[in-house]
């Protein structure tokens, strides 16, 4: 049987890698919020906010890279999504894939209950 320790090893070196797999990092999470160690969960929210948004704008811009005109793809397609509500008026998606809006949420929760626990 796999010891806890060598569990949160593991996981912390494959966020050191920059794994683009959310499990290793809920996992953290989970360990973290357990330990009641709000400061490292929040830390490891955040490198996963991080990596993930990175992972999608360089898959974005794979896709873009493909077409002979660049800039009349990128007109096209915001016009688009401001067309059929994929986007707001500045330009920000409304919607994105799974992880994100979750640890987004939880961001803002661990941030909340740092904030009580100084005052």
């Amino acid at each position: 049987m796999v010891q806890p320790s060598e569990d949160i090893a593991l996981y912390e070196q494959q966020i050191k890698n920059g794994t683009v797999d959310p499990f290793p990092y809920d996992r953290l999470m989970i360990y973290y919020r357990k330990q009641k160690d709000l400061k490292k969960e929040l830390q490891v929210i955040n490198r996963a906010l991080k990596t993930f948004t990175g992972h999608l704008k360089e898959q974005t811009g794979k896709l873009l890279k493909g077409g002979k005109s660049q800039a009349s793809i990128k007109r096209l397609s915001a016009k688009f999504n401001q067309s059929s509500g994929l986007v707001d008026k500045k330009g920000n998606p409304k919607y994105l894939p799974e992880p994100l809006p979750r640890w987004t949420k939880r961001k803002q929760a661990v941030q909340d209950k740092l904030k009580n626990f100084k005052d």
